[in-house]
């Protein structure tokens, strides 16, 4: 099962389709195995036109990953998800943790 990230989203200005995507409840990329959103996905420029597309669908998905990720044996809590998955915002700790108790 596929994240609910949509692949034609992820593409380079002009360039082909992105396909570092998370299955399952890991969180982890399908192309490069590293947590997801990995470093490929986070090198795509975010302006503010894409930041505020990227917005309300990263919260969604950022609820999802923290139901799969927290209370983990060695996983994140739930402000380092959210800061994880909303990296192209600068969110204070107290921010994020607030994002997170929003979240839950």
């Amino acid at each position: 099962m596929t994240n609910g990230v949509p692949e034609t989203r992820w593409r380079a200005r002009g360039g082909p389709a992105v396909a570092h995507i998370a299955t399952g409840t890991s969180w982890r990329c399908d192309a490069c195995g590293r947590d997801w959103p990995c470093p490929a996905l986070r090198a795509i420029p975010t302006d503010a036109a894409r930041r505020a597309t990227l917005i309300p669908e990263f919260s969604r998905i950022t609820r999802r990953a923290i139901r799969d990720l927290r209370g983990r044996p060695g996983g994140p809590d739930p402000v380092a998800i959210v800061r994880r998955f909303l990296w192209f915002l600068p969110l204070t700790d107290e921010e994020a943790r607030a994002v997170a108790l929003r979240l839950r």
